[in-house]
Formats: C-alpha cells, structure tokens, sequence
C-alpha cells in the first residue's frame, strides 16, 4: 500500500492522524505527514483498514492510497 498526501489540498483538518495514528501525524504547521516508520505498522490488516478510513474522512481528499 502506497499511501500520497497532497500537501497543496491538505487543511490540517487532522481526521487522518485521529483515524490512524499508527500512520499520520501532523507537522509544526499542522499539516499531514506520514510518520517515519509508517510502513511498518502497515503490517497489520486493523491499521490498513485504519488509513482506508482516514482517506474516507478527509475533508478535501488529499489522501490517496495505491
């Protein structure tokens, strides 16, 4: 899985780092941002499901996953 943020679309709402945690987080501007080791919690069938969700409640769809 392949997960994009579009940082130009992004507006902090912060829906995905509340939805998976275990993959976003939100930087100093508190735009998205992959955390570093991200692709290891990807392991995981619930936190796969978790970032599906986050890319459902983004508010402006700045997450996509591949």
């Amino acid at each position: 899985m392949k997960i994009n943020i579009d940082r130009s679309r992004c507006i902090g709402a912060g829906q995905c780092a509340l939805t998976a945690p275990k993959v976003f987080t939100q930087d100093d501007d508190g735009f998205s941002e992959l955390l570093p080791d991200h692709e290891e919690a990807l392991d995981g069938a619930a936190v796969k499901e978790s970032v599906k969700v986050a890319v459902r409640v983004c508010p402006v769809q700045a997450i996509t996953i591949e």
